[in-house]
């Protein structure tokens, strides 16, 4: 079998989210992910194709002339979270621009407004939920608590002094970490699948600085009533600035590096925390989906209402609604708002958030789009649509594009997607009137866009 080879390569572009592109010393086009516009990288050889040769990204060998030192993060080469760090916030938003507009340009999807980025209203301490992993920095290292390190799934890296989440989740992840080291507490090892430890989620409601931890563990027998209260003792002991109300115990034996919920045991306080967005209230479940960036999020559903034009006597449909915050939005001035939703707990809560907001004039159904857009009718004043990272189905796509209505507001959490579901769009006879940028992750490569959709 032939050597995989080892290329040096100089960075020239960039596209959404996390895909480099170089070429190597024969002119060849050289593809992988990770990295910055002009960085120097090693990477490997994985695949030759025709046009272009995918790689595996290996070292950083000479930074970016983009990127500084002003940086807070302990981690800023090896943890996997914000890419972005060693770039001045100016020079993150310009790459965050080019590549969307580079989307247009591939897709040959035509739009004669301008790209605006909307700036973060908080660039540090902004996040509101993080999810820790048990592991070892090396193998037969002492327990770490943290994230997994860029290209290295296996080892983990403690976010010491994190500078996206405030001090509350630094605070309760570095305790919790010293907690189970000083009592040697075993962690679930994926080659053996042994162990006790797995994950730790904390989730923050900025607003009311509620706090839910949530403790993810095997089903060992060795976590056992008594481990759990004296665990849950030195929980509530912690110092933190907000308040630990909420306490949850998650089994989870699945062979997957993801928290999959076996059994849910509510060890203390309330089965939710509370938040406040937009003047409306939402409780937060362990596992419901709420932006983790509440204060673009605002600027982000402000404009969706704004571009909306909502008044009382529309009706709304709210498509991949979640818990209801954007159904809600719409509600509070139009006649009615109606959200479908496939996540059960979701749809749950977005009922009972509407209760907690007295909004009356809103229903949700729970179920796949494909299949529960045949219930409402097909005649609706505006369509909103904020899919998963996937996008919008062609199947879905499809029985939408069917609804009579004028006016869609389409929200995304992955442009790429987005735009290619605009092809269907223009072919269906609408127009891109608006599009805007929202830096909801600064650090990160990750935006949300939005855009309004009219018939021509």
């Amino acid at each position: 079998m032939r050597k995989k080879q080892i290329k040096d390569i100089n960075i020239e572009k960039m596209k959404y989210p996390n895909i480099s592109q170089g070429h190597d010393e024969k002119g060849r086009l050289v593809e992988f992910k990770g990295g910055i516009l002009g960085q120097r990288v090693r990477v490997k050889s994985q695949k030759k194709s025709k046009d272009k040769i995918k790689a595996k990204y290996l070292d950083l060998l000479e930074y970016s002339t983009l990127e500084n030192n002003s940086y807070t993060c302990a981690n800023p080469d090896i943890c996997g979270g914000c890419s972005y760090q060693r770039l001045a916030y100016e020079t993150e938003l310009m790459v965050k621009v080019e590549m969307i507009k580079d989307l247009f340009r591939e897709k040959e999807i035509a739009y004669k407004g301008d790209i605006k980025i909307n700036q973060a209203p908080k660039k540090s301490a902004y996040r509101n939920k993080m999810e820790y992993t048990f592991g070892d920095r090396v193998k037969g290292g002492e327990l770490i608590l943290g994230l997994h390190r860029q290209n290295r799934f296996y080892e983990i890296v403690p976010p010491k002094a994190c500078n996206i989440v405030d001090n509350d989740f630094n605070t309760i992840r570095s305790e919790v970490e010293m907690y189970f080291r000083e009592k040697k507490t075993s962690f679930y090892h994926k080659n053996t699948k042994e162990g006790l430890l797995r994950h730790l989620i904390v989730r923050k409601a900025h607003r009311t600085g509620e706090i839910m931890v949530i403790l993810v563990t095997t089903s060992d027998d060795s976590f056992d009533k008594i481990r759990k209260n004296l665990f849950l003792s030195f929980l509530l002991q912690i110092k933190t600035e907000g308040n630990i109300v909420s306490v949850f115990h998650v089994v989870n034996d699945s062979v997957a590096d993801a928290v999959k919920v076996e059994k849910l045991d509510h060890l203390y306080g309330k089965k939710y925390i509370s938040e406040e967005m937009l003047g409306l209230s939402f409780n937060i479940s362990p596992f419901s989906f709420f932006q983790p960036n509440i204060f673009s999020a605002e600027k982000l559903y402000q404009k969706a209402f704004d571009l909306a034009g909502v008044d009382e006597s529309m009706d709304v449909l709210d498509l991949y609604s979640g818990t209801g915050t954007i159904t809600q939005v719409m509600a509070s001035k139009a006649k009615s708002a109606t959200g479908i939703e496939i996540v059960e707990e979701a749809v749950d809560k977005a009922f009972e958030n509407a209760k907690l907001n007295d909004i009356s004039n809103i229903d949700f159904l729970c179920g796949d789009v494909l299949k529960e857009i045949e219930k409402v009718g097909d005649k609706f004043d505006l369509v909103v649509l904020d899919p998963p990272r996937a996008g919008i189905s062609p199947l879905s796509l499809e029985k939408i594009l069917k609804i009579k209505t004028n006016k869609f507001i389409y929200i995304s959490c992955n442009p790429k997607s987005q735009v290619d579901n605009f092809k269907d769009f223009l072919q269906a006879g609408f127009k891109i009137k608006e599009f805007e940028i929202f830096d909801q992750f600064p650090r990160s490569r990750h935006v949300e866009t939005i855009a309004l959709i009219q018939k021509m």
